[in-house]
């Protein structure tokens, strides 16, 4: 056992699991999200949740509903008696978008905070980033970005919730050739997200019967695309998928639009969010992009198995906060109700037992889709996992 692993397992290893409440008494206790400690737990030690989130800058978006989530769901947790008998602390860290910040932010989670879960990396960027340091403290890691480097080839403490890249160029381009378009041209940001969502897209391409004949890329903080624009409607391309994250992606839908482009535009689950609607305008209509049941929840069949989670979910999260729901804060869901089973399963919070039985999770139902993990797999979604939704009227339609 490592140093670090020996120094965290002196904070974080308890015993004697606790029944949880009934949840009617979920919010007597009026506790503040976040977790402060129970009333009647006395000194006990609380378990500590640290979260590495952007919550400023042009991935604020993504970041926001990803902390809402925790801690609306730490507070609920902790009025329903908390884990283990002990109450939940949620300490968050603001990476601001920054990747020189993400070091310095898991340092402080894992060496100050002591924490005994770390959930976060809002863009892939960050969670490729945390991954040496995560897998040497050997702390139990759920990612809520996109990469699937992040989670392939399988780390032994990193896992993920959010659907990969590759899920969605494959997602992508069966719809387009369900349209009969097989031409694309692709434009990627230069961050982690779309360095990688590039080069799954550019390796699916053919198998999926699908042709890339224009392949650029831009600066994420970039507000020009007349110049990659202009390539692209000179091409013979039917269609556009961009891949990027964050305000950068509704700048080049407003864009293309302004251009006038006839093109079909594609986008990935980046945008599962109405703040994307609210930022691309009038450009938004007809944009198609693959997502979780989780925002088109009421469009489900009734006897889809998501759909009682997704709904309960979105209810309590506008309940809480009003508007609407998020991927993004689905992403955070899932991955601290899995953590949560998780530690309940294993009776102790020492980090390989809860890795244990993060891997054991088989069936998990949540906001992206039905949970099989396996040694090899910690991703565990499949293909039906994703759905393809079409902005309509300023709204999310389901389409398949």
């Amino acid at each position: 056992m490592s140093s670090i692993r020996m120094f965290h397992c002196r904070f974080s290893c308890r015993t004697a699991i606790r029944p949880w409440w009934p949840a009617a008494l979920l919010g007597l206790l009026g506790l503040l999200a976040g977790g402060l400690p129970l009333a009647q737990a006395g000194t006990v030690e609380p378990i500590r949740i640290g979260s590495v989130l952007t919550l400023s800058g042009p991935g604020a978006a993504l970041g926001e509903p990803e902390l809402k989530t925790l801690q609306l769901y730490v507070e609920r947790l902790n009025a329903a008696g908390g884990l283990l008998g002990r109450p939940l602390r949620l300490i968050h860290v603001d990476d601001g978008g920054e990747l020189a910040k993400v070091d310095p932010a898991f340092r402080r989670l894992l060496d100050a905070e002591r924490v005994d879960v770390l959930i976060g990396g809002t863009t892939s960027s960050a969670s490729l980033a945390a991954l040496p340091l995560v897998e040497r403290a050997e702390v139990p890691f759920l990612s809520l970005a996109g990469s699937v480097l992040i989670v392939e080839p399988a780390k032994k403490w990193v896992f993920k919730t959010a659907h990969t890249d590759r899920m969605a160029c494959d997602k992508v381009f069966a719809d387009l050739r369900a349209r009969g378009l097989t031409r694309v041209a692709l434009l990627s940001e230069a961050s982690g997200y779309g360095r990688s969502g590039r080069f799954q897209c550019l390796a699916r391409a053919a198998a999926s019967g699908v042709q890339v004949v224009l392949d650029d890329s831009h600066d994420p903080k970039e507000a020009d695309f007349s110049a990659p624009l202009a390539r692209i409607g000179a091409s013979d391309a039917q269609a556009l998928l961009v891949l990027g994250v964050g305000a950068s992606s509704a700048r080049i839908t407003r864009a293309v639009h302004a251009a006038g482009l006839k093109l079909a535009l594609y986008h990935t689950h980046s945008i599962g969010s109405k703040a994307f609607i609210e930022a691309a305008g009038d450009a938004a209509e007809g944009v198609r992009f693959p997502a979780a049941a989780l925002i088109v929840a009421a469009q489900l069949p009734e006897a889809d198995p998501q759909k009682r989670v997704a709904l309960e979910y979105t209810q309590a999260y506008t309940a809480a906060y009003g508007g609407s729901v998020s991927t993004f804060g689905g992403h955070a869901y899932d991955a601290l109700m899995q953590w949560a089973e998780a530690v309940r399963r294993a009776g102790s919070v020492e980090p390989d037992a809860v890795r244990r039985a993060l891997e054991a999770t088989h069936g998990y139902v949540g906001t992206g889709g039905i949970v099989h993990y396996a040694p090899t797999d910690h991703l565990g979604l499949d293909a039906t996992a994703f759905r393809m939704i079409e902005i309509r009227n300023g709204d999310w339609r389901l389409i398949d």
